[in-house]
């Protein structure tokens, strides 16, 4: 017996114009809390100090920086700490006959950053491009 005649059954729907403006307004939201931030650096792979044998170059300049920012270019004190007085020395350095000698920067732990800078400037200045650093080996 089906004592509903005139009544049919609805059929279930969803709705989903107030699901979208809620999505919408999530959205608008997140993109403006968001804050965008533009990161700059360096990947840099640092090297191990530890070595197994020293090696002995025999075109090598040896330039020292010390703590007080003094340059002394194979034991020959540098008498301006200016750029161009370090780059002259350096050109006074290079030995006779040798193309492209190393030049190994023996810096003070407590060296001012600016003096080295100062020295590898002075190299590309004086024409010498293979630049390396001295380190200390840690003790064990």
């Amino acid at each position: 017996m089906n004592f509903r005649r005139g009544n049919r059954r609805e059929e279930p729907e969803i709705n989903l114009i107030p699901l979208i403006d809620v999505v919408l307004v999530i959205i608008i939201f997140l993109m403006l809390t968001t804050t965008f931030t533009k990161t700059s650096g360096l990947e840099i792979n640092l090297p191990m100090a530890e070595s197994e044998s020293g090696q002995t170059v025999n075109n090598e300049i040896v330039v020292a920086v010390t703590a007080s920012g003094d340059v002394i270019v194979n034991s020959q004190p540098v008498a301006d700490k200016g750029i161009d007085a370090i780059a002259a020395a350096l050109g006074k350095a290079i030995p006779a006959g040798q193309q492209d000698p190393v030049v190994v920067i023996n810096a003070d732990a407590k060296a001012a950053h600016q003096s080295v800078v100062d020295v590898m400037q002075a190299a590309q200045r004086a024409g010498l491009g293979h630049i390396t650093f001295a380190t200390q080996s840690p003790s064990r």
